[in-house]
């Protein structure tokens, strides 16, 4: 596994690129999972990675970098880093070319993998996402270019609620193609089958008649 691989991003010379990438690993990363990411930091830049601390934490250990941001988890509305609007730009650039593959863009877990690969799936940067790619692909899903689960699929990535009301409208208007009056189509009641005694009771009649024979034969040979 080359110090690519570990770090978890593209080959690149974007030194603020490998610092988010290494920052985002090092939070979790503990042992020899940890030397490696030094190691690939090490490799991907020339030097060792670098902790900043302000003169009053010079006599101070080094805190966790969750503590350093204003909240654990990232916020919406929490401004992008260098990384992570490139990160933007390439989920862009994805879409824009699926939506030239008219048979790629109707799979719904095509989307799924593109979309939902992280860290394109923080919030604040799927929003920065979903505004890039609003103007031409909701039109797109509002208007019937893509099936159902393609559909669904964006309307709960994005949070856009428009493409719901437009589900609800063609699951309505699929109800009312199959009954346009709009009235419960009563069961067609199917007759009671006729039952015909007849055959039964003339083959008793004949039972009968022939073991009457059977009898007086016998009667008459006393």
């Amino acid at each position: 596994m080359n110090c690519w691989e570990v770090l978890g991003i593209e080959p690149t010379g974007d030194h603020a690129r490998i610092r988010a990438a290494y920052e985002r690993q090092e939070k979790f990363a503990s042992g020899e999972e940890l030397e490696r990411l030094r190691q690939a930091f090490k490799e991907a830049t020339g030097g060792e990675p670098q902790t900043d601390n302000s003169p009053s934490d010079a006599g101070n250990e080094r805190r966790p970098q969750v503590a350093e941001t204003p909240a654990a988890v990232r916020q919406e509305d929490q401004e992008l880093d260098a990384s992570e609007r490139q990160v933007v730009r390439e989920v862009v650039i994805q879409v824009r070319a699926l939506l030239n593959d008219s048979s790629r863009s109707k799979d719904a877990q095509i989307w799924k993998a593109i979309l939902g690969e992280p860290p394109a799936d923080q919030p604040h940067v799927r929003k920065e996402i979903a505004d890039a790619l609003e103007p031409q692909v909701r039109p797109m899903a509002e208007n019937g270019s893509f099936p159902a689960p393609v559909v669904q699929f964006l309307a709960g990535w994005f949070d856009w609620h428009s493409l719901r009301d437009v589900q609800e409208h063609d699951a309505e208007e699929d109800l009312e193609a199959e009954n346009p009056t709009g009235d419960e189509q009563p069961q067609e009641e199917l007759p009671p089958q006729m039952v015909n005694f007849w055959p039964a009771v003339i083959g008793w009649i004949v039972g009968l008649a022939v073991l009457a024979t059977l009898f007086s034969g016998m009667g008459g040979g006393g």
